[in-house]
């Protein structure tokens, strides 16, 4: 007892380690950008809006509009907005909403508070399209009505 071995890290060693030391950058780098939450905390004032963590306050009641979602197959190309589109980018498009507007985008329970990074969608009776880091935090799938507010002191609301 009380023995302790001086061991030497070996390649291999580091082979084990590489996918863990990649899924903790891959999770680290999904949760930067975003300030998702699964509803959060917010509360409505006698004006009508509703403030939310971060000290960001929303348009309320939340409208309801058509969203889809993109992504695969534009991986690597730039956003109208100038972002590098990549599988975990977190945002939105919109087709006439500045970019960076500040947006709060519920589904089923869970909300997302993101910013326009796009524009689109081009399909008809859409709204939004979400990114797939966002389609991923919302657990949205396929194409589907989404609740949203705008940020008060965003750039248009």
């Amino acid at each position: 007892m009380g023995e302790t071995t001086n061991r030497r890290w070996r390649k291999d060693d580091l082979g084990l380690l590489a996918p863990l030391i990649g899924a903790l950058i891959c999770l680290a780098l999904a949760a930067a950008p975003a300030w998702a939450g699964t509803g959060g905390a917010s509360a409505t004032s006698s004006d009508g809006t509703v403030s939310a963590a971060g000290g960001l306050v929303f348009s309320s009641p939340m409208r309801s509009a058509g969203a889809t979602w993109y992504g695969p197959g534009l991986y690597g190309n730039h956003t109208a907005c100038g972002q590098t589109l990549r599988p975990n980018t977190i945002g939105v498009a919109h087709r006439t909403l500045p970019c960076g507007t500040t947006l709060k985008i519920a589904y089923h329970g869970r909300s997302l508070v993101t910013r326009v990074i796009d524009r689109g969608p081009y399909t008809k009776g859409n709204a939004f399209d979400l990114t797939n880091g966002a389609r991923r935090a919302l657990h949205f799938e396929g194409a589907n009505r989404v609740r949203y507010a705008v940020a008060i002191g965003s750039k248009r609301h």
